[in-house]
């Protein structure tokens, strides 16, 4: 059974996960900044005793090689990290202040990638690990409302696309594997910063009519297994990744006027 370290673990997808996996009977340490939150997950798993907790701050970057040290410390390995933790946004460009977009890429950007130049090292030093990003479906394109998410998501890609290439060329066993979601029914609109910083507090009809954290976990769990280097789980909305890539301009045409909120 393997060692994975889950951020974003106190609900939605990354809760639903650290569930999944703890059933197959793997080791598991949840991070997220809540930590009652935290608590209550691994009380609830099927293995609470092979479960810890980790609080922090994803957007504390300063001390991402001390967070590492922690989690490493805990199993005394880590396998499998999945980067979940993010923030999302709802708000028109024109109204959205640069603060937020900054604040976005602290978060979901630089706050994965220092965890993984930090935790990068001790892959390296024992040839074995796997980095499994939960980024987004507008991580391959952008729609309406959510320009600093999708910028981020988009930077992601870009980042961990040329980790993989970069240990592919040294012949080295650290997997990179992208997940990219499409509507699932989680709290991530609700707390999605506003046009000032402020999250929204609004449900998006999207994301309730979504597939279920828990359904998005059954089907992650073989990706993650097979190692593969990018998947799309969801319902018909995965189908815009084939639609933009071969028809951008019907693409262009039709996520304009579909109801993304």
């Amino acid at each position: 059974m393997a060692v994975y370290w889950i951020t974003g673990a106190s609900s939605g997808i990354g809760e639903a996960l650290a569930r999944e996996l703890s059933l197959l009977g793997h080791q598991v340490i949840l991070s997220a900044r809540n930590e009652k939150k935290l608590e209550t997950v691994c009380s609830q798993l099927s293995h609470p005793d092979k479960a810890r907790i980790l609080p922090f701050d994803l957007a504390d970057t300063k001390n991402a090689s001390a967070t590492v040290d922690k989690a490493q410390a805990i199993f005394g390995h880590i396998d499998v990290v999945v980067l979940n933790a993010g923030l999302s946004q709802r708000s028109l460009a024109q109204e959205t202040t640069l603060e937020v977009y900054r604040d976005l890429m602290e978060v979901n950007y630089f706050g994965n990638v220092a965890l993984t130049q930090a935790l990068l090292p001790k892959f390296l030093a024992k040839n074995q690990g796997q980095f499994v990003v939960i980024t987004s479906l507008v991580g391959k394109f952008g729609t309406p409302y959510r320009t600093g998410y999708s910028a981020s998501k988009h930077a992601l890609h870009g980042y961990y696309d040329s980790l993989r290439a970069e240990m592919m060329m040294q012949n080295k066993n650290v997997a990179v594997t992208i997940i990219c979601p499409g509507f699932v029914s989680t709290d991530i609109s609700f707390n999605a910063l506003g046009a000032n910083g402020v999250a929204t507090k609004v449900y998006d009809d999207s994301n309730a009519q979504g597939i279920t954290p828990a359904e998005f976990a059954k089907r992650a769990i073989p990706v993650i297994a097979a190692k593969k280097y990018e998947d799309y789980i969801g319902g018909k909305e995965v189908l815009g990744v084939k639609l933009k890539r071969f028809f951008p301009t019907l693409f262009a045409k039709k996520i304009a006027n579909t109801k993304v909120r």
